[in-house]
């Protein structure tokens, strides 16, 4: 999977707007009450300090956060800020073209700039020059920003270094021993903090701190030791862990149902095939009597145990071992590949297919040579012709007693269709005309969160009985398969869909409810018909 796609998942799954721990986040804002002093600080040392100031921190340590915080929270009328990095610019020379360039004029040397500075200040204005990642500054480049923070005649700016901790000990190499800085060491957030830097980061993308456990909030401030970089890294992989192992055990339950029904089905009656094998041959120096079994509906009592010995399927003559009181016509051995009846139902509901499924799949997917109704075992229908063939080779007697079997027949044929008919009917009500209805009386533009989806429509009815009539369920098909979706309410808006969704119990939030519109809903119900 590339990182993209990974993405992609990611987002899909947790339903975010954008990745809530992304290195930039564009509008994020976050100040702890420990961040706030250190803010107001760098204010007042900007307006009474003559030195440069330094903001130290490890890699992602909230630097770069400060920095903007300190740009926005000046008066853009007394203040005209030059942000630079020194990524890609660490000498002097390019440091001064950045500074010139900030500062509109054309000559990047100390004096113009200096100059431009005093006539700034002639107007009202100071002048902020902020470098990001000042570490990788070279120690001319340094030496170039603390003439500038020193100024001469005309005038001086108010230079901010913020960088990781081992610039300290280069610039006091530097200045030899001068007071020419200050430096301010930020301090990793406490737990509490990290918990709100969480839940604010998490809001933002349009999800909530519940996503995440009082024991993950734990691991990840402990993992990260609080700064904001390992925070928004340790909560990423937490989240995307999680989402793995729910899809893993998804993945697990649905293992044995992973094949599609048409195999499943084979695989049923292949094994049934082979039992049935077993078991005759298992009783092959015993009584046989499962086919006195399946002959019960001919009404002609009790029949004796038949030897298991395959010649009587090859000779005909010696039938009458096999007769019934009061008729000589023998009744067919079943071969060992048609003694197994096939029975729907059962084969049905072992594959996990509803009523409806069973009616439509048990003609189209079981075999020609196996596929009989076994509960009226139709052995009784190539009876009938028989009756007339009998009185030639058999004496007339047996002849005349064969005829009564006919009536027993026929009315015993007619239930065979019975069980069907009623299964059909059964599984017909597979979505109430009443709740198609209301999804089709709701404007396509109003929002509903979708709280689950079930294989079984008794599934998302019972779930709709339990939490009441807000909720309501619809079919769609999902991978060929019918899904039956749980929704909630009816909203104008999707805020006000995200709104309810805060307020639905903690069962159904774990579901990870999300809102969507009825103009999707309306499309996957068309094409559900």
């Amino acid at each position: 999977m590339t990182s993209l796609h990974a993405d992609e998942a990611f987002l899909d799954h947790y339903h975010f707007s954008h990745d809530p721990f992304a290195a930039r986040v564009p509008g994020f804002k976050f100040f702890p009450a420990q961040r706030k002093p250190v803010l107001g600080q760098l204010h007042h040392l900007a307006r009474y300090s003559q030195l440069l100031l330094v903001v130290t921190g490890p890699l992602g340590s909230g630097k770069t956060l400060l920095r903007q915080a300190l740009v926005a929270s000046t008066n853009k009328q007394a203040v005209h800020s030059v942000v630079l990095s020194a990524r890609g610019a660490a000498e002097p020379g390019a440091v001064l073209r950045q500074v010139a360039q900030g500062l509109h004029i054309q000559q990047a040397d100390h004096s113009a700039i200096l100059a431009q500075v005093g006539q700034l200040a002639l107007t009202g204005q100071e002048v902020y020059v902020l470098v990001d990642d000042a570490e990788q500054l070279s120690d001319a480049a340094l030496a170039s920003l603390l003439a500038l923070a020193e100024g001469n005649a005309e005038g001086r700016a108010h230079v901010f270094l913020f960088a990781e901790p081992q610039l300290v000990a280069r610039l006091e190499a530097l200045v030899e021993g001068e007071e020419c800085f200050h430096a301010l060491a930020l301090q990793p957030y406490s737990e509490d903090e990290t918990r709100d830097y969480l839940a604010q980061r998490l809001e933002g993308a349009g999800q909530g701190i519940e996503l995440l456990s009082d024991q993950q909030v734990a691991q990840i401030h402990e993992h990260s030791v609080g700064w904001p970089g390992g925070i928004n890294e340790s909560a990423r992989e937490a989240l995307i862990e999680a989402m793995l192992a729910q899809k893993g055990a998804a993945r697990r339950a649905g293992m044995g149902l992973s094949l599609p029904r048409k195999h499943l089905l084979a695989l049923v009656v292949v094994a049934l095939g082979v039992l049935a094998a077993w078991l005759m041959q298992g009783q092959s120096g015993g009584d046989l009597l499962a086919p006195a079994t399946a002959q019960l509906p001919l009404g002609q009592g009790a029949q004796p145990a038949v030897s298991a010995d395959p010649a009587p399927a090859v000779a005909p003559v010696e039938a009458p071992a096999i007769e019934f009181a009061g008729a000589s016509q023998p009744l067919p051995l079943p071969l060992v590949g048609e003694a197994q009846p096939v029975i729907r139902q059962p084969l049905a509901q072992a594959a996990g297919l509803s009523s409806a499924e069973e009616v439509e799949g048990a003609v189209d997917e079981i075999p020609v040579s196996v596929e009989v109704d076994p509960v009226p075992v139709p052995v009784p229908v190539p009876v009938a012709p028989a009756a007339p063939v009998t009185p030639k080779p058999v004496a007339a007697a047996p002849v005349v007693a064969a005829a009564p079997a006919a009536p027993v027949v026929k009315p015993v044929a007619p239930p065979a269709p019975a069980p069907v008919e009623r299964k059909v009917s059964a599984a017909a009500p597979v979505q109430a005309p009443a709740v198609v209805g209301w999804y089709a009386a709701q404007a396509p533009s109003r929002y509903t969160l979708q709280v689950l989806g079930a294989r079984a429509e008794s599934s998302a009815q019972a779930f709709v009985r339990e939490h009441g009539g807000e909720y309501h369920y619809f079919k769609k098909l999902h991978q060929g398969q019918p899904l039956y979706v749980v929704t909630y309410g009816s909203f104008a808006t999707r805020e006000a869909a995200q709104a309810a969704l805060r307020g639905l119990p903690a069962k159904v939030r774990a579901g990870k409810p999300w809102p969507r519109t009825f103009a999707s809903i309306k499309q996957e119900i068309a094409s559900a018909r």
